[in-house]
């Protein structure tokens, strides 16, 4: 069964249908019909949150909070042992620590990471990424 780890960006370009929202549709309906399942960092959830509660405020952050919960995303903690993994890449690559903590979980779960974030192209070939285009 194909897993993924969701990052942020990808969440964040579905609920403000942006370019690469259709790709990140067709996932959620596979993780629906139970063809796939999907993971995410507690740390990338609260990302989706202040992001949204940042541009549209805090109603549009509890409304896409609640929809994200309506998916079969598991959320993992950021326990002791990701978020070591998470400050290795960090102190190795010049990415966003969040970040850290997808590409912490993709290796842990040997899952594809699903954005369209252009800082996960500093981690080379040593993780498989389900790059967003536009529609």
């Amino acid at each position: 069964m194909k897993k993924y780890v969701m990052d942020s960006f990808a969440m964040i370009a579905f609920f403000e249908d942006e370019p690469g929202a259709d790709r990140v549709a067709e996932i959620l309906k596979s993780l629906m019909a139970r063809k796939a399942k999907a993971y995410m960092s507690v740390i990338n959830w609260g990302e989706v949150y202040c992001n949204t509660l940042r541009e549209e405020g805090v109603e549009t952050a509890e409304k896409v909070i609640e929809q994200l919960r309506k998916y079969p995303i598991e959320l993992v903690d950021a326990d002791l042992k990701l978020t070591y993994e998470a400050a290795k890449l960090k102190g190795r690559y010049k990415i966003a620590y969040a970040d850290c903590f997808a590409a912490a979980l993709s290796r842990k779960l040997n899952a594809v990471i699903v954005t369209g974030d252009p800082e996960f192209r500093k981690l080379g070939d040593e993780y498989s990424i389900q790059w967003l285009k536009a529609n």
